[in-house]
C-alpha cells in the first residue's frame, strides 16, 4: 500500500460524532501550573494507530465516543489519505463502501471516511498518515475538556490539517491488535496515600465487592456505582492534594472515582489508592455504563 498523504489534502469534519477530541501523548510535567495531562484515553489503540500508519509515536489523531465520526478527504485531484481506525470496534466506509477496521486504507480526495457506531467498547481512534496538524499548546496538540486547552471539540464543517508523512512506511495488518472491551474491569489498586481515612472494615470489603460503571462517566474519571459505599473512619475536611492519573478517589457518597487522563490536577477528598498506567486504565477506557468493576489489591 502507498504510504504518503498529499501535503495539500485536509479533512472535513462532516458529522462529529457524539463526542470526538483530538488527542495525542498528552501534556504532563504541567501540574504545577494547574494543568492536567490529558491525551488518549487508551493508550494501547492509540498507539497501535500510529504504528500503522508509521507515524512519530505522538502524533495527534482523533478520539471518538460511542458512535464514530464522519471526515472528507479535500484536496487536489489525485490526492489522498492513508488511515487507520482502531480502539473500539466499529463498521468502516470509504464513501458507503466497506473498509478495513485495524488495518490503513487508502481515501482519495472528495471521499468520505466513515466511522460507525462501537460495536463494543466506547471510544475508538482515527489516526492519518502525518498526523493531524493542529497547533500544539504547551508540547501537546490533546484537546483537554477540563482546562479548555488544545483544539476546539470538532463540529460539522471544522477543517483539520495533515502533516506531512514521516521517513517510516506504512504497516500491514500483522500489527498486534488492540484487546477488545472488557466484559468485567478488573482494576490493580495499590492502597493509599490516604486508605487511613478509612474503616479496616471497609476497605475489606474493597476488594470482595463488584461496582459497576456509572453513566456519569467521562474523560475526567471513570465513576462507580451499585457497590458498597466506602466508610470513613475519621470526618473533617482534606486539605486539597496533588492528584495523578489512576488515582483513586472517594467522593462523599463514599462510591470510587478512577481519575483518567483529564483529571484535576488537585483534589480535596481523600485518595484511598492508585490504578498504575497501562492495560487496565486502557480497559477503563473501552468500559461502558453497566460493565462490572472489580479491584484487586497490587503492590
Amino acid at each position: 500500500m502507498s504510504g504518503g498523504s498529499v501535503a495539500a489534502a485536509v479533512l472535513e469534519v462532516v458529522r462529529p460524532g457524539a463526542l470526538t477530541t483530538v488527542q495525542d501523548r498528552g501534556r504532563p510535567g504541567y501540574a504545577h501550573l494547574g494543568v492536567p495531562r490529558s491525551g488518549a484515553l487508551d493508550a494501547g489503540a492509540y498507539a497501535l494507530a500510529n504504528r500503522l500508519l508509521g507515524n512519530p509515536p505522538g502524533a495527534a489523531a482523533l478520539e471518538t465516543t460511542v458512535d464514530g465520526v464522519g471526515l472528507r478527504v479535500v484536496g487536489p485531484a489525485g490526492s489522498a489519505v492513508t488511515a487507520a481506525v482502531t480502539g473500539a470496534p466499529c463498521a468502516v466506509r470509504i464513501s458507503g463502501r466497506p473498509a478495513a477496521w485495524g488495518a490503513p486504507v487508502r481515501v482519495p480526495a472528495g471521499a468520505v471516511l466513515e466511522v460507525g457506531r462501537a460495536e463494543s467498547g466506547v471510544r475508538s481512534y482515527v489516526a492519518v498518515r502525518g498526523g493531524l496538524g493542529v497547533p500544539p499548546v504547551l508540547g501537546s496538540r490533546s484537546t483537554d475538556l477540563l482546562s479548555g486547552l488544545g483544539p476546539a471539540v470538532p463540529v460539522a464543517g471544522t477543517v483539520l490539517p495533515v502533516g506531512p508523512a514521516g521517513p517510516d512506511p506504512v504497516r500491514g495488518a500483522d500489527t498486534l491488535r488492540a484487546p477488545g472491551a472488557p466484559a468485567e474491569l478488573v482494576l490493580p489498586l495499590g492502597p493509599g496515600p490516604r486508605a487511613d481515612w478509612f474503616e479496616p472494615a471497609s476497605l475489606a470489603a474493597l476488594w470482595r465487592s463488584v461496582y459497576r460503571v456509572s453513566p456519569a462517566s467521562n474523560r475526567i474519571g471513570l465513576r462507580t456505582e451499585a457497590g458498597p459505599p466506602l466508610a470513613r473512619a475519621r470526618s473533617g475536611e482534606l486539605p486539597s492534594e496533588g492528584m495523578v492519573l489512576g488515582a483513586v478517589q472517594v467522593p462523599p457518597d463514599g462510591m470510587p472515582v478512577v481519575f483518567l487522563a483529564d483529571h484535576p490536577v488537585t483534589g480535596g477528598y481523600p485518595v484511598v489508592g492508585v490504578v498504575p498506567p497501562g492495560p487496565a486504565l486502557n480497559a477503563a477506557a473501552q468500559s461502558r455504563p453497566g460493565v462490572p468493576v472489580r479491584f484487586v489489591r497490587c503492590r
